[in-house]
């Protein structure tokens, strides 16, 4: 091959790149201006759930304090550890969202779920054990009955409750607008401001119940009981949460819809001989690596191989918008050798 032809060639192919990526670009142009605001709404529904905190933590740890109470104590500590998450969750809305470099091709879309994964820590230790101690702490030493003082706290509790089931109802309304179920919470960020705010709810209903009966019954076995309920709900929320981002840090695969969808494509096309193997990882909130090894039909030039697959990735980019890294294999191995692998049989991951 001649050297004028040789720079022909790879002119050609850097324009069908060129193209490839801005025809992609163009396809997810809408994708990415409706992530842009639901990332707004996200960032106003934390800011939200982040002043409810702030103004709750400290209502709630003096009137604490004043009544002697621990179950108000464990919900003082609980609303510090939900302020502190907010922090968390708001930094990974704007680190995630930073644009691919040499250190990070891939970009950094996981930061969401590294950031949700510390939300997930604080709740667990700032919450969940502060509010094992108190209950703990309770039954071993008593607690001192002031009544004026227990008033007080639960004036504080009513007020806490409908701060936060007005942050609840903000996040739920958001959540909706997203398109409702596993589609509206598949933002890490939304998911734990729900979760916090749920559980938040609920603790606060659990701590109101604990201060009444021993205001009653003059028994702090009832708000000792309630402040290890709320540790109790607060590690198990934690632990959801913190299972969910380990998952998606350490490399979770594509919806089973989504991996069918590219599977189905894949299958279509009458370049391809068979699929010998798929792999998906997401690599953000709105990015997918796929990674598909395929056999072509026989007698294929490589020209027509390389415009072979860049309409399968232009096709895969149009059917999954979110897959904005797609690399594909070309094997000619024997069959039964390919089906025999294991990427091919799922024993490593292979689909």
């Amino acid at each position: 091959m001649s050297g004028s032809e040789a720079d022909g060639t790879s002119e050609g192919e850097e324009g069908r790149r060129a193209s490839e990526g801005s025809g992609r670009q163009a396809d997810r142009g809408t994708d990415g201006t409706e992530r842009g605001q639901d990332d707004r709404r996200t960032r106003v529904t934390v800011l939200v759930a982040l002043a409810a905190n702030l103004v709750i933590a400290v209502a709630k740890a003096v009137g604490g304090l004043l009544a002697a109470s621990p179950a108000l104590l464990s919900e003082a500590a609980h609303s510090v550890a939900d302020s502190m998450n907010e922090v968390f969750l708001l930094a990974a809305l704007r680190r995630s969202r930073r644009p691919a470099d040499r250190r990070h091709p891939f970009g950094y879309g996981k930061e969401r779920f590294f950031w949700s994964l510390l939300a997930a820590v604080g709740i667990f230790v700032m919450g969940g054990c502060f509010s094992f101690f108190q209950g703990v702490e309770a039954l071993r030493n008593g607690a001192e009955e002031k009544l004026g003082g227990y008033v007080a706290g639960l004036v504080v509790l009513g007020v806490a409750l409908l701060a936060e089931g007005a942050s609840l109802v903000r996040a739920l309304y958001q959540v909706r607008r997203q398109g409702g179920g596993m589609e509206g919470l598949r933002d890490p960020a939304l998911r734990t401001v729900i979760a916090e705010d749920g559980t938040a709810v609920l603790g606060v209903t659990l701590a109101m119940a604990g201060m009444a009966l021993h205001m009653v019954t003059g028994q702090v076995v009832w708000e000792a009981s309630a402040s290890l309920a709320i540790g109790a709900l607060l590690v198990y929320v934690a632990y959801r949460l913190g299972r969910e981002a380990r998952d998606q840090l350490i490399g979770e695969a594509a919806d089973p819809e989504s991996s069918g969808r590219i599977r189905a494509l894949l299958d279509a096309q009458p370049e391809i001989d068979s699929v010998e193997a798929l792999f998906t990882m997401k690599m953000g909130l709105d990015s997918l690596l796929v990674a598909a090894r395929i056999d072509l039909v026989p007698g294929m030039d490589s020209e027509r191989v390389e415009e072979v697959a860049v309409r399968i990735k232009r096709s895969i980019a149009s059917t999954v918008p979110d897959a904005d890294q797609i690399f594909l294999d070309v094997t000619d191995r024997p069959a039964e050798e390919a089906r025999e692998s294991p990427a091919a049989t799922g024993e490593r991951g292979g689909a």
